[in-house]
Parts: structure tokens; sequence; C-alpha cells
């Protein structure tokens, strides 16, 4: 599951592709937009400056922008830069590899096969697909609400 930190992140990059051919966007539009706490957002966008996918500028006209275009920043780098891993499970990650506590061998674990294949699968897609490139809203599941 993403963490929120990651939801965040996504749509405030989401936001900034929206408005790339703007100039600087002000943290307070941002926030409010994307409904995100400003003191996280702060803090997501200082990560982001630093690494190399948002520039900030001071001052009256400031605010921030991508550093890149959004064809060139993919959904699979955003999370692995804020999550670590695209992997469920600690053992199926490629870079960021650990072994599970309280499981069997890995050699012995079908879930971690399961794991590996849904985590190539995934990177897949979210590696082909960019800040750029449209997304399909789709409709709240019936009885839940949406946010």
């Amino acid at each position: 599951m993403l963490s929120q930190k990651t939801r965040y992140t996504i749509r405030a990059l989401q936001h900034l592709s929206d408005t790339w051919q703007q100039g600087p966007v002000r943290l307070d539009a941002i926030a409010e937009a994307q409904n995100i706490p400003r003191k996280f957002l702060t803090v997501i966008l200082s990560e982001m400056v630093r690494e190399g996918l948002v520039i900030s500028h001071r001052g009256r006209e400031g605010g921030y922008e991508l550093a890149l275009s959004p064809l060139d920043i993919r959904y699979g780098d955003i999370i692995r830069l804020t999550r670590g891993s695209l992997a469920l499970v600690p053992c199926a990650a490629r870079n960021a590899h650990e072994h599970c506590t309280n499981c069997l061998p890995e050699a012995e674990c079908r879930l971690r096969g399961l794991m590996l294949t849904l985590r190539d699968e995934m990177a897949d897609m979210l590696d082909k697909v960019s800040l750029a490139d449209p997304i399909t809203l789709v409709p709240p599941f019936e009885g839940t609400e949406v946010e």
C-alpha cells in the first residue's frame, strides 16, 4: 500500500505537471488544490528539490515548478524516491532487498515468487507511465465516499 507521503507527493507533482507551462506555483495554491497539509507539503517539496525533480523559486513571484518535463518523470521513480521500493514485501524488493521476519527461508517461500512477479509487472507498468500521460478517472466503488 502506498504511504500517505507517497500519495501526497504524487498529487503535488501531478499539480505541478498540470501547470508546467505556467511558471512557478505557490505552495499555498498546491496545498489548497490538492488538500495537502502545508507543513507536510513543504517537507515533500524540499525532498523533491533535493532529488532534482522540482525547482524552488524564492521571492514574491516564487513558488515551485518541475525541474524536468512531465514526460521525463515516471510514476515508478516517484514511488521509489518516496517509498524506497515498489515491492509489497521486503524480500521482493530488487534494490532494497531484505529478508522477511517470521517467514520461511526464501528458497521455500511461494509467496515470495508471487510477490516478485507482481513487483516486476507493477514496475513495468509504472515505469512506462509519466506525469504527462493522461490518467483515466475511475468512479468510486459503490458504498464508498469520494475523498
